[in-house]
């Protein structure tokens, strides 16, 4: 049995000249892709037409990336200066210096799909939510994976034999691989989101689908925290991190959408009975 694992992987997959291709980059275009292959087969499933799925690419991707890069500059500063991006503005522009936010990257597809929803499709803006968030899903597993090629966002010192010492960072002691673990909650949200489209009449009870995936996402994201190191400087000392306080009105949402659509189910039952 392994004591611990020694996790020295380079970020950097391969260079092409002065370009370098990082596995984190990488990871983000598969999120974006497979998550679009898995809306794709729904729209098709109930014969949509087929320029929704190129409209919805577009609007996504700009809503994700925007979403995501001021997500991190506004909520994470920089230099462990929350107010950093706040006295230099123009910085927020430098994306070739990292730093996406999920949280941001979650509002921005929230308002994208405001807007496609109004100038494309009109179905209905929990419509799309609900069968958006499936791809979404496994498209957080792809990009969990990238920040565990980066050696980021780990957790705190453990004993576990699956422990990782994250040698590129600077560690020298096992760590919680946390970005496993968000990989692994992430597959099972995807699961489950797939299992109510396919396999149930989840669809057709708007903001149900939307609502579980919230709770499998953003409520587990909330539990793991406890057991990351904090991100930024800042965070020291605060009852609940910066990922924390984002994440409960995301899944305080998802409960409601959820209690929402059971307490109609029971009501109608009792009705007719």
């Amino acid at each position: 049995m392994l004591s611990f694992i020694t996790w020295t992987v380079d970020p950097d997959l391969f260079h092409l000249g002065p370009l370098t291709v990082r596995w984190y980059g990488l990871m983000w275009a598969s999120a974006i892709f497979a998550a679009l292959i898995v809306v794709k087969k729904t729209f098709e499933h109930e014969h949509c037409p087929e320029e929704w799925s190129d409209k919805l690419f577009l609007y996504g991707t700009i809503g994700l990336i925007v979403g995501a890069r001021l997500g991190h500059c506004l909520f994470y500063g920089a230099h462990d200066d929350f107010f950093y991006y706040y006295r230099h503005p123009i910085e927020i522009l430098y994306i070739w210096e990292g730093g996406l936010a999920s949280h941001g990257g979650a509002i921005g597809l929230l308002v994208a799909m405001y807007l496609y929803n109004k100038n494309v499709i009109k179905k209905g803006y929990l419509w799309i939510l609900d069968r958006l968030v499936i791809g979404v899903a496994i498209g957080g597993a792809f990009i969990r994976f990238g920040n565990l090629m980066n050696s980021e966002i780990y957790g705190g010192e453990t004993t576990l034999p699956w422990g990782f010492i994250f040698v590129r960072a600077g560690e020298t002691v096992p760590k919680h691989p946390t970005q496993i673990y968000e990989i692994i909650y992430c597959l099972i949200t995807f699961a489950v989101c797939m299992w109510l489209y396919w396999k149930t009449n989840a669809a057709k009870k708007e903001g149900l689908i939307f609502g579980v995936f919230l709770v499998g996402i953003f409520f587990t994201r909330f539990l793991l925290e406890f057991i990351k190191e904090d991100q930024v400087g800042f965070e020291q000392g605060m009852p609940l991190n910066m990922g924390q306080l984002l994440s409960v009105p995301f899944f305080l949402l998802g409960f409601y959408l959820i209690f929402r659509k059971s307490t109609k189910q029971i009501a109608g039952k009792l009705k007719q009975s």
